[in-house]
């Protein structure tokens, strides 16, 4: 059986690069992962809006999904460029709920960028946190009232600040849950592909 990995495809991270290699060991630690980096085979810029002067997350997340067809690989794009929603003046990241791609950026984790000293830790500790929240979200999680947890929504910067980088207890019960099941029902599958039509 095929054993679920993540991919991490860094965008346009710029200054951010050096980012990309410790985040990857941030999150293999938190969702015990075989994780990988690989460069995007797509042309980011086709996101850009020119209007805004920002990407388009849901144009990322395409793009991201059509990179891998292996059904075990999530995705992961981390960028330094400015995200938007249509609906939303910006985000922090985006995902695709329950299934495989999102993408999250440094751009508006920066201290710098509200007039504040540069802080390279903090910086670090937000994206973290903001790609554990939206890799949560491709696992069907979705917001957590609970003002600990990762998958408590932010708006702000600082209210990033406020939370864990990890589960509450009921978040990291259905995550383990949902991937439990997913392997089971990938085990059955190939376990019947094996057994072949006339068995």
């Amino acid at each position: 059986m095929a054993r679920e990995a993540l991919r991490l495809v860094p965008i346009f991270c710029g200054e951010r690069s050096g980012l990309v290699e410790p985040l990857a060991a941030e999150l293999a630690e938190v969702f015990h992962l075989s994780v990988e980096v690989r460069r995007p085979t797509f042309d980011p810029e086709l996101a850009f809006d020119a209007d805004r002067g920002q990407y388009n997350s849901r144009i990322l997340l395409a793009q991201l999904l059509r990179e891998s067809p292996e059904p075990e690989v999530r995705l992961l794009g981390v960028t330094n460029v400015d995200l938007f929603i249509p609906v939303l003046t910006y985000v922090f990241g985006e995902a695709q709920l329950d299934d495989r791609s999102a993408v999250v950026s440094a751009y508006r984790l920066d201290n710098r960028l509200y007039g504040l000293p540069a802080n390279p830790h903090l910086l670090f500790e937000r994206l973290a946190k903001e790609a554990v929240h939206e890799l949560g979200h491709t696992y069907g999680l979705r917001h957590c009232l609970d003002g600990r947890c990762v998958m408590a929504s932010s708006t702000y910067a600082e209210e990033i600040d406020w939370k864990s980088e990890r589960f509450c207890d009921r978040c990291q019960a259905f995550l383990a849950g949902r991937r439990a099941a997913r392997a089971a029902a990938a085990a059955g599958s190939e376990a019947a592909a094996a057994l072949g039509p006339d068995s």
